[in-house]
């Protein structure tokens, strides 16, 4: 299996002690991404969008355009609607006089309305920068022509988009019809006043969008900001909405008699529409509730007056066009705030201070998007903020459980363990004790309601608290029960030896307890202890006794005579037992170039470091004797199969062929090892012994020409 780089060890044990937070608030983010690709909560999020506009401060008054409203009162003087041909003519004449920089007739002129038709086309036939409206058919109408007299440059269509809520939040700039490209009404007005400015539609360098001046107008795509699968037909941009009362109107009336001052009206656009309630040209837009008065909607011509003021404010003035993030970076972001939550509530499980932190948490990612929305940055606040609730709610409901179940649990282990006569105790994740019994109170020295909820480094002395809390810990991270003989000193100076034994238990609500048993070995550590020295006595003894005989001078291990005893012994034992016997013969190369080059003492030295490496990595039921000069014999007994002795020979290989340092020198060897297994290859020692040798010689012959093999660090024979 893969392991784990060790620097992410930690990450990745702090992911799984956490697993339920991990598990809740990835689930709720997931799941609420899920719902925000099926639309549920799209409403919400248009609400809060709407929200960030009414919040925000009001932009300066817009000064470049002026709304000739025809309300009511000019409906009723001129005695019917339409308005008459002659009345509109009169009314763009008087306009024109004062040298605006574009006029837009924001009302449907199809159809004649005498008297004045003549006139009226005459009028609009000579006005430089006139554009008119037409209504292109879509879903919901079939549609109104321009003008018949109207020029194709001098008409733009007045369609507009609204969400499911019925509220206008992006604007049209251009269409297609019969294979032809349209542009809006507001978009070729805007476009009059910026040519004048000496700015043109070009396309952007980084793709096919409309770009003016220095800003780039990107088309709005189905799934922007909070938006699942809209139509986006045609070139459609999302608007940086003006608030209604920012917008200068006059009647009708006041400019057809002379009432309404020329400054008012020279160089800015002009749009005449209506504002009667009676024709019920209505639209709401997100500063719709409790604007332009009261009204909770505005009129056709001032949603036209918006659209422009928000393509000549981006750029002219750098007001802000806006933005979205992509969905990935958006799924992300919700999913960092239902983890946000999840955190709060885990690990702050004070309901005081979760609560408050919860509070500085919302109030932290709503100044966010607000602040991201003031540079024309929309970013999710609906549902990150029903993420974080719903992650909130369900990691405290859990926790909730969780201490109940506790509760249950302690009290149950609490009647159990008291009937035990060995010292138990109970502790938790942060190590601290839940539950301790009677025994372990009187072994400790110390009452019961001194202990709870303390751990070890409160009372013991610092070196013993240290392991404790390293054994506990190393249980939590394992899940594996453990046992250690440490040492105790009580609250007296009495020093025992105990034997704990850890493991963990966890209750129906996925408590996690430590539950310790102790047992006092102290007296029967120094029976152990005794009797090892006395062994320790016997067997020095007979070491001395046997040393000179069985063991080699030089080296200090079993010599032949050893060697071949030993293993008669063995032969004995494994034919009782049915087990399998290894017997490896080893010479080492180049063993003759050190004592040439280096001098007999320093092949002294060698042999020496050679043994010690055979002590330090075989087994220490694995004999290793020095069978003569540089040969050296090796039993293996009890292994489990005959390829055992080859992996064995191989580990010792790479063993020896890392360099040795002896006294300041590099000194590099090789070897040749020959193998045979009791019964395969004989039943005596002396046919074994002769198979090995035999076969050592045939490597040896074979690998003279041949490089060491790789370099391994470990050297250990298969276990019994």
């Amino acid at each position: 299996m893969k392991q784990f780089p060790h620097w992410l060890v930690p990450f990745t044990q702090w992911i799984g002690r956490n697993r339920r937070l991990w598990l809740t608030s990835g689930g709720v983010g997931v799941g609420i991404i899920a719902l925000r690709l099926l639309g549920v909560w799209q409403v919400w999020d248009w609400a809060v969008y709407d929200q960030l506009f009414r919040l925000r401060p009001l932009d300066a008054p817009e000064d470049r355009i002026l709304i000739v409203a025809i309300d009511e009162p000019d409906m009723n003087r001129a005695g019917a609607w339409p308005i008459p041909d002659a009345i509109m003519a009169d009314l763009l004449r008087k306009l024109a006089a004062y040298e605006p920089r574009a006029i837009g007739l924001d009302v449907y002129r199809d159809l004649p309305a005498p008297p004045g038709h003549e006139s009226l086309n005459q009028v609009m036939g000579e006005l430089p920068h006139f554009v008119a409206i037409e209504k292109i058919p879509d879903r919901e109408s079939v549609g109104v022509p321009p003008p018949p007299s109207a020029r194709p440059e001098q008409v733009g269509f007045n369609n507009i988009v609204t969400d499911g809520d019925r509220k206008v939040r992006r604007s049209l700039l251009y269409w297609h019809k019969d294979g032809e490209p349209r542009t809006s009404f507001a978009h070729r007005l805007a476009l009059l006043y910026l040519a004048q400015e000496g700015i043109t539609p070009q396309q952007a360098p980084d793709g096919h969008y409309l770009q003016l001046g220095e800003t780039v107008f990107r088309p709005f795509e189905p799934n922007d900001g909070d938006y699942v699968g809209a139509d986006a037909k045609g070139y459609q941009v999302l608007v940086n909405f003006r608030h209604p009362s920012l917008f200068q109107q006059v009647s009708m009336s006041a400019v057809l008699s002379g009432e309404v001052s020329p400054h008012l009206i020279r160089d800015r656009i002009i749009l005449i529409g209506s504002t009667a309630p009676s024709l019920k040209d209505f639209a709401y837009i997100p500063y719709a509730p409790k604007s332009a008065g009261g009204r909770k909607h505005i009129h056709g011509v001032e949603l036209h007056a918006n659209f422009i003021s928000y393509l000549l404010s981006a750029v002219l003035d750098e007001r802000p066009v806006i933005r979205v993030w992509s969905n990935p970076v958006q799924w992300a972001w919700i999913l960092l705030w239902s983890g946000v939550g999840g955190v709060i509530v885990w690990y702050w499980r004070s309901p005081l201070k979760s609560s408050l932190l919860l509070l500085l948490t919302i109030t932290l990612l709503g100044s966010i998007g607000y602040l991201a929305f003031l540079q024309g940055l929309w970013i999710p606040l609906a549902t990150p903020l029903l993420a974080l609730g719903s992650t909130t709610i369900l990691l405290t409901s859990h926790l909730a459980y969780q201490r109940e179940e506790l509760k249950r649990s302690t009290d149950f282990l609490q009647s159990v363990i008291d009937a035990i006569p060995d010292p138990i105790f109970v502790k938790d994740r942060q190590h601290n004790w839940l539950i301790l019994n009677k025994a372990f109170a009187h072994f400790t020295g110390y009452a019961r309601e001194e202990l709870i909820g303390k751990s070890d480094s409160d009372f013991f002395q610092s070196e013993q608290a240290a392991i404790f809390w390293e054994q506990d810990r190393m249980v939590f991270l394992t899940h594996n029960a453990q046992e250690h003989e440490e040492k105790f000193t009580n609250r007296y100076g009495t020093e025992y030896i105990t034997a704990t034994k850890r493991s963990l238990h966890q209750d129906a609500a996925g408590n996690m307890f430590l539950v310790g048993v102790i047992r006092d070995i102290t007296e029967r550590k120094r029976v152990e202890e005794e009797l090892r020295r006395t062994t320790q006595e016997l067997t020095r003894s007979n070491a001395d006794l046997l040393k000179s005989q069985r063991l080699d001078n030089l080296t200090g291990i079993p010599n032949r005579v050893h060697f071949e005893e030993t293993l008669k012994e063995l032969l004995r034992w494994g034919a009782e037992h049915s087990k399998l016997i290894g017997v490896l013969f080893l010479d080492l190369d180049g063993f003759k170039d050190v004592n040439d080059t280096h001098s007999h003492y320093m092949g002294d030295l060698l042999l020496k470091a050679v043994a010690q490496r055979f002590k330090n990595c075989l087994r220490s039921s694995d004999l290793v004797a020095r069978w003569a000069g540089d040969e050296f014999s090796i039993i293996l007994p009890d292994i489990k199969k005959v390829s055992d002795t080859e992996i064995v020979a191989d580990k010792i290989r790479a063993t020896l062929a890392q360099p040795f340092m002896l006294e300041g020198h590099k000194i590099s060897v090789g070897a040749s090892i020959g193998t045979s297994v009791y019964p395969h290859d004989g039943q005596d020692v002396d046919t074994l012994v002769h198979k090995a040798d035999a076969e050592m010689y045939g490597v040896k012959n074979r690998t003279k020409a041949q490089t060491l093999p790789p370099l391994s660090l470990g050297c250990e024979t298969p276990k019994s």
